[in-house]
């Protein structure tokens, strides 16, 4: 049963304190770590999370089957060992016998069974669960057929899952939060509220302190977890940073100790001001504008769709708006240039593909006496104000557009999007679950719960399939295929590439560059000339 607030720290603390000073370094340790997020987290429930900003906290707060090291590769998690059958349709997981959660009790085979259960359910509305389609049952389950779900405790501390077919990419994705397991008893009583201590009980470094809405999420040390005497910092603190240039003010007053991002545009300045603590590294990463297909104008019109994306020039968007090592993009998934998929208008020199961009808008029927009208719509931040701005003015120096910028915050924005009643254009993107192509495909597919432009192609689908199921040459090939259809259809506008990029304190260590750009608080640690 949940405790209160005053008896989970009475609980807690004295176990955490008696780590810190068996250590020999308590002062230190007990000094909180303070990282900017981004946004408010949609939600901390594993099943139900989205956006970047809730993943982050969820990595602290939980551990799946499998999970990532310090540097982004693929180990066992909660899962002490695993086996998977020739045939690559059945996965046995051996779970650890030390794995426990914040309240101290045992994490089971049953646990995963239910989240995955959970997951799959029409009603808990998982945005993230076409990630588990490929077990027996799932589609099933997901349209709301009872339906046995090829998931099974055989005892405690063993799991088996049964696939419909061969997935490469299966083990990664139980990495994910749709995976991770959750406390039965916790939903039954609270159904998946988890915005308070006490009801949120994960298997991981961390557990829920304190949530203060549109300001910090508290966390501190499960004196439980596998690996508790490893974990160096006590207690995290993550900060809701939607402006960029904020964030960057409370580092520079020593608010922070790490940031989500970077202010756009100041590369120079930080490299000069702060070369030994500016972190930038190449990212899995694609920002990008979807359309909503499901709406006429766009919809219907595929040569004003490549009108408008042959219209923005990304060199000027890289060099000048967004400026902080980003790479621009005429394709969704980030590669080398000689291995890249791109639209075939991006080939155009710059001239030439301006003069195609006016003759596609004047085919589609709009000229500077009949303008277009269209709305871009993005979540509030700096960043993407002054992007949005850009295309605006790109759109209407080109072919005479009148754009309306609509501004949400970050969970309106999605139930928005989400929704696809009002919108036309919006801010998109995908930084990489898992370091696969198919994981930036995957949610183009038709009904796929992410697919929020709307894009369906029997085609396309046929091809993801056969790149999900096959390895090798095959795989790559029907990967390219499905790439270049997506992108032939216009069905988004590729913008740029991502980096990672943050400003770190000097005295916090452990922090190592990795394309997924995933850093869980337990990997890092105050460094020895800081005590």
């Amino acid at each position: 049963m949940p405790i209160d607030d005053r008896r989970r720290r009475w609980r807690l603390w004295p176990a955490l304190l008696l780590i810190l000073l068996l250590s020999g370094v308590a002062p230190l340790a007990a000094r909180t770590l303070e990282r900017g997020n981004g946004p408010e987290p949609d939600t901390l429930d594993p099943q139900r999370a989205q956006g970047l900003s809730a993943q982050q906290i969820l990595r602290d707060l939980f551990e799946g089957l499998m999970r990532d090291d310090a540097e982004g590769e693929l180990v066992p998690g909660a899962a002490e060992s695993f086996e998977i059958s020739a045939d690559g349709l059945r996965y046995r997981f051996r779970l650890r016998a030390d794995g426990r959660y914040a309240d101290g009790s045992a994490v089971t085979a049953a646990d995963f069974v239910h989240a995955l259960n959970r997951a799959l359910d029409p009603a808990t509305a998982a945005p993230s669960a076409a990630m588990l389609l490929p077990i027996v049952g799932a589609e099933a389950r997901l349209r709301g057929e009872a339906v046995e779900l090829g998931v099974q405790a055989l005892d405690p501390l063993n799991l088996e899952i049964r696939l419909s077919t061969p997935r490469s990419d299966f083990l990664r994705r139980l990495a994910l939060p749709i995976a991770m397991p959750v406390q039965r008893s916790a939903i039954d009583q609270h159904g998946g509220g988890f915005t308070r201590p006490g009801r949120l009980f994960g298997n991981g470094a961390y557990v829920l302190d304190a949530w203060t809405p549109q300001s910090t999420i508290a966390l501190v040390a499960n004196p439980h977890y596998r690996r508790a005497p490893e974990v160096a910092i006590a207690s995290v603190r993550y900060h809701v940073t939607e402006d960029a240039a904020q964030e960057f003010k409370r580092f520079q007053a020593g608010e922070l100790d790490l940031t989500e991002t970077l202010p756009p545009g100041q590369l120079q300045r930080l490299q000069d001001d702060y070369a030994e603590r500016l972190l930038i590294a190449p990212a899995y990463a694609t920002f990008y504008l979807g359309y909503n297909l499901r709406a006429p104008a766009l919809g219907q019109q595929h040569g004003l769709r490549e009108a408008l994306s042959l219209a923005i020039d990304r060199d000027i968007l890289v060099r000048y708006i967004t400026g902080n090592g980003e790479v621009p993009a005429y394709g969704l998934i980030p590669a080398t240039d000689d291995q890249a998929v791109v639209h075939a208008g991006a080939r155009l020199a710059p001239a030439a593909r301006l003069q195609r961009a006016r003759e596609l808008y004047a085919q589609a029927g709009y000229s500077s006496a009949r303008p277009l009208e269209i709305e871009l719509r993005y979540n509030t931040s700096l960043a993407n104000r002054r992007l949005g701005l850009a295309v605006a003015a790109m759109w209407r120096e080109t072919l005479g557009v009148r754009t309306r910028l609509r501004n949400e915050e970050w969970k309106v924005f999605v139930q928005t999007r989400r929704a696809a009643v009002l919108t036309q254009v919006f801010r998109g993107g995908w930084f990489a679950d898992y370091a696969d192509p198919l994981n930036f495909l995957e949610p183009f597919s038709s009904g796929n719960a992410l697919n929020y432009t709307g894009y369906s192609d029997p085609a396309f689908d046929a091809d993801i399939a056969r790149a999900a199921a096959a390895i090798g040459p095959e795989r790559e090939q029907a990967l390219r295929a499905a790439e270049q259809r997506l992108l032939d259809a216009h069905a988004l506008i590729p913008l740029y590439h991502y980096s990672a990029k943050h400003l770190l304190s000097p005295d916090l260590c452990g922090y190592r560059a990795h394309p997924l750009d995933h850093h869980p608080s337990e990997f890092l640690r105050w460094c020895e000339a800081a005590r």
